[in-house]
């Protein structure tokens, strides 16, 4: 070990992937035991843990039979539409439009509804979330996934993570608009729901949530509602489907485990803490939703995650880069500012070798310029839908067991960089792949 602390104080130089493969069994076991640091940092922090409420199986069983009508009864005609209430339609149509027009913009409406209706846990969750959205973005466009996937490759899974994060705000803010509205003038608005193109699915929920504020089952609500938006218009189909989840690249990412969210709740120049999960398959809706549930009981049920997330969301606003979190790792360098050359190595266990730059990552404007959203397609997904099998998701709010994954996101990025090293050297970078290095 004492050999390798020193190879780490020496100059970058380019040294042969096979080399540093040879060295990954003394990589698995710092893996290994980073991991144990992970289990009892989980364990100790899991000992502070808050019950996440769940409904009564009254509740659900009054639920499925709302959804099992197709029209809860709080809905109606919007035939008789007052001009007032076409004029607020068209202003939360409007604030909405504003907000969808990048992650960023999305990412920031978010907190700031947070931060005015604080009983809406998943404003909160769709913050932390839709910035890891943000960051998976601006990584096609940084150091090392460049080397790996071709321009189209990158293009289209930006237009999908993009399709499927405006989609999502689309569905969800006008939602918070509406209720914002109607908590401040004690008004009945949800029967404007269906003309904001919202599924009958929420109606019932929202108006549970006017009467008794119960946060988990609004939160689970609508984790269970927004996935089923980009079900059919994303994640099936046939354009995303053939083009970039089917794709072997799309599973390579899978495979190196760089499909994580990660909740920086202890990040400063010094330290990093991250806390989150891995999303095994996102082709399954059910492993979705279960993930965003896993991710609410995490974000909410730990109090040194949610204050030092939230106070992380607060103090540093988003951008897209991931020196958000980590400018010891990451700078915000645009894409070309860099002499184009072969990779070197640089990373070890969330440090960087001697004397290395650290590893571009651009800001969101810098990596994609600002796209028209086509709107959604038209549809309500509760009409194909069984309701006795959706209230099954609302029966419980599981802990991860281990949730702490500084360790793991670190040798994430070091799969990639060996995956980087490899393709180069074995000359099987993509044609259109780049790479800048001082």
């Amino acid at each position: 070990m004492r050999d390798r602390e020193a190879e780490l104080r020496q100059p970058p130089r380019e040294r042969n992937w096979w080399s540093r493969l040879a060295r990954w069994p003394e990589e698995l076991y710092r893996y290994w035991r980073g991991k144990r640091a992970g289990w009892r940092s989980s364990a100790r922090l899991r000992r502070t843990a808050q019950p996440m409420p769940t409904p009564s199986r009254s509740e659900l069983r009054a639920l499925v039979a709302v959804w099992h009508s197709k029209r809860p009864p709080v809905q109606s005609s919007l035939s008789r539409l007052s001009r007032e209430e076409e004029s607020l339609l068209a202003d939360i149509r409007w604030r909405t439009a504003q907000a969808n027009r990048s992650n960023v913009t999305r990412t920031a409406a978010y907190l700031d509804f947070y931060r005015r209706c604080p009983e809406v846990h998943w404003a909160l969750l769709a913050h932390m979330v839709s910035r890891n959205g943000g960051w998976n973005m601006t990584d096609l466009q940084g150091e090392l996934l460049p080397r790996l996937l071709t321009e189209q490759q990158r293009q289209q899974t930006y237009q999908m993570l993009e399709r499927a994060n405006g989609l999502i705000f689309g569905d969800a803010y006008p939602q918070l608009l509406l209720y914002e509205l109607a908590n401040q003038d004690r008004r009945d608005l949800l029967r404007l729901l269906p003309g904001l193109g919202v599924s009958s699915f929420m109606a019932p929920i929202w108006s549970r949530f006017l009467e008794q504020r119960c946060s988990g089952l609004l939160t689970t609500a609508l984790i269970v509602n927004e996935q089923h938006v980009i079900e059919s218009r994303v994640v099936n189909h046939p354009y995303y489907r053939a083009r970039v989840l089917d794709a072997f690249y799309f599973e390579l990412q899978a495979a190196l485990q760089f499909n994580q969210v990660v909740f920086p709740y202890r990040a400063t120049e010094e330290s990093l803490a991250l806390a989150g999960l891995v999303l095994e398959d996102f082709t399954n809706i059910h492993e979705r939703i279960e993930f965003g549930k896993r991710l609410y009981a995490l974000l909410f049920g730990i109090p040194e995650v949610a204050s030092g997330t939230l106070a992380f969301a607060c103090r540093v606003p988003h951008s897209g880069s991931r020196a958000d979190y980590a400018s010891h790792l990451f700078c915000r360098e645009a894409y070309g500012d860099r002499e184009e050359t072969r990779y070197r190595e640089r990373l070890h266990a969330l440090r960087l070798l001697e004397g290395s730059a650290r590893l571009r990552s651009p800001e969101l404007a810098q990596a994609w310029p600002e796209r028209p959203l086509a709107p959604a397609e038209p549809g309500d997904w509760l009409a194909t839908a069984r309701p006795s099998e959706l209230a099954g998701f609302f029966r419980r709010l599981p802990l991860p067991r281990s949730f702490v994954m500084t360790n793991e996101y670190g040798f994430a990025l070091d799969k990639l960089e060996l995956a980087v090293l490899a393709a180069e050297q074995t000359g099987m970078t993509p044609p259109g792949g780049t790479g800048h290095d001082r």
